[in-house]
């Protein structure tokens, strides 16, 4: 009876039967590693992919790698990173039969290089109210690069802005309020703190210090400024209607004088022409008329009085609105930022003041009844002008 050899317990699967799932390797180190394989080697061959710099295979499985320190400075390898690599081994006569697996490896060094965090500004800042301030925060890679950044100031702060990494932007702008009354030198001194933590918890501060100066708030001050000049354009309105009404009467009565002064011209040069008739009754009449024309007067002053008090109100009216329109032309804003914004400001306030006291008995009232171009159109009549301009002695 012919001998028969028992299959059932024959490894026949292609498998590795050292391969180490796990490498860990210190900076200038050499490993070298046998690879096995549960098959005659010579009708196999090994091959590598996806290794990291410097880690090579030979087709008998000769696993080599020299951890150069040069690769961590260039930043070709990195520390404490897990590299999965694949590897896989061939038949080289039957390309069916094959194995394809994979292992990792990982660097580590008892040499630590700090990682630092490096803002791309200056420690110390000085900048005012209104300013704004924009920089990257940047990390100085060591051994084991930041992995995250926590920031925090000696004084709460509002901004935009969110460092939680390398390479985050940090902006802010300081409000026009931050400097208090209170605070020494109108200065505030601000502290900005970035705080960049490893994955071994290796902590770095890099701190800022700003000083903050305190600064006009333009925007409000613009908007005061507007206001000072509406209230005057306000005020100057209503000036120039109670000119109107002022100059209305004093033309009215003017008006009515003249005529008493025209009818008593007439009645007297009517006498002299009576007077020269040869008829007696003519003579008479001629006598009396000139009596007539004197005793027009005191009607003339009864019924038309002069209106001295207010010709000279609305001439002083007429000149309080002059000086505010030249004050509001000499106290305009220039440039985009006036430095002299609050000087004229106040300027205009002073000078709105004093002339409503000295207007302060002139009757004001609404214009409701005119609108500003017809009131400016009264003012500005060249037959206005001539009454009020000032005659030369």
């Amino acid at each position: 009876m012919p001998l028969q050899l028992d299959t059932a317990g024959t490894d026949t699967t292609l498998r590795i039967r050292n391969l180490n799932p796990y490498f860990t390797l210190h900076v200038d180190s050499t490993l070298s590693y046998q690879l096995e394989i549960n098959k005659d080697a010579s009708r196999y061959f090994f091959f590598i992919r996806n290794a990291p710099v410097g880690l090579k295979i030979k087709e008998n499985g000769l696993l080599t790698f020299k951890a150069d320190k040069a690769y961590f400075l260039s930043g070709r390898l990195k520390y404490d990173y897990e590299y999965k690599v694949n590897i896989g081994v061939q038949n080289l006569n039957n390309p069916k039969e094959r194995l394809d697996t994979s292992f990792t490896i990982v660097f580590f060094t008892t040499e630590i290089i700090h990682s630092h965090v490096k803002p791309t500004v200056s420690n110390v800042l000085y900048i005012e109210e209104g300013d704004s301030i924009s920089f990257r925060v940047q990390c100085e890679t060591g051994t084991y690069p930041i992995e995250s950044i926590n920031f925090n100031s000696n004084i709460p702060i509002k901004t935009s802005s969110n460092v939680s990494k390398c390479n985050d932007d940090f902006n802010w702008t300081a409000p026009y309020d931050f400097v208090k009354e209170t605070d020494s030198a109108k200065q505030k001194l601000l502290i900005l703190y970035f705080i960049g933590t490893t994955k071994t918890f290796e902590r770095d501060t890099a701190a800022i210090r700003i000083y903050v100066k305190d600064a006009l708030n333009y925007p409000y001050m613009t908007g005061e400024y507007e206001n000072a000049v509406k209230n005057i354009r306000t005020y100057m309105l209503r000036l120039k209607y109670a000119f109107f009404q002022l100059d209305k009467k004093v033309k009215k009565t003017h008006s009515t004088r003249t005529q008493f002064d025209m009818t008593t011209a007439s009645t007297a040069l009517g006498g002299t022409i009576f007077s020269a008739q040869a008829s007696q009754s003519a003579k008479t009449t001629g006598t009396i008329l000139p009596s007539v024309g004197v005793a027009l007067v005191p009607v003339k002053e009864t019924v038309a009085p002069p209106l001295t008090a207010e010709q000279n109100q609305a001439a002083l009216v007429r000149a309080s609105i002059k000086r505010l329109d030249y004050t509001t032309r000499d106290n305009a804003l220039v440039g985009e930022k006036d430095p002299d914004i609050v000087k004229k400001m106040n300027n205009l306030k002073t000078e709105l003041k004093q002339t409503q006291v000295q207007l302060i008995d002139v009757p004001l009232e609404e214009t409701s009844s005119m609108t500003e171009e017809q009131l400016n159109a009264y003012f500005d009549n060249p037959k206005v002008n001539k009454k009020y301009r000032l005659k030369r002695r």
